[in-house]
């Protein structure tokens, strides 16, 4: 696997484990190409309600970015709410209006949200992790 082909959609992985290790065999890292495409997997699994099959090939993978990481010394990325947010809503093809609906809010809340100008309430967080199938954690600063 390349890293120049098209983006990975989630829709287009497949269900279970030996069809997700034909697209890509996990294994460890040992350079930042192979870093790339295992961590285009992951993103595009992020977020979504996902199969049994590919909770394992998920966790699989995040152990070995993390391993790859420690390596290489490099620092655990810090991810503020608000990022976490753009990217699962990004993931999803969700708008500031689709995050609104979510949340029963105006849209135009939904959209001061997305530019940090309001914050989350806990009633947002725990709709939002139900929602995306996340830890509140990932929305609390």
């Amino acid at each position: 696997m390349k890293t120049t082909h098209e983006k990975i959609e989630f829709a287009g992985l497949p269900k279970d484990y030996a069809g997700l290790c034909r697209l890509l065999t996990p294994r460890p890292i040992h350079d930042k190409a192979e870093f790339e495409n295992v961590t285009e997997i992951t993103d595009a699994m992020a977020g979504h309600k996902l199969t049994a099959d590919q909770e394992d090939y998920f966790d699989l993978l995040c152990r070995l970015i993390e391993d790859y990481e420690k390596e290489q010394g490099l620092p655990a990325p810090k991810v503020t709410a608000l990022e976490a947010l753009q990217h699962l809503l990004e993931a999803h093809d969700m708008s500031a209006a689709d995050l609104a609906r979510l949340l029963g809010v105006h849209r135009t809340l939904g959209a001061m949200i997305l530019r940090g100008e309001r914050q989350l309430t806990l009633a947002h967080v725990r709709a939002l992790a139900k929602h995306f199938s996340v830890s509140a954690d990932l929305f609390l600063p």
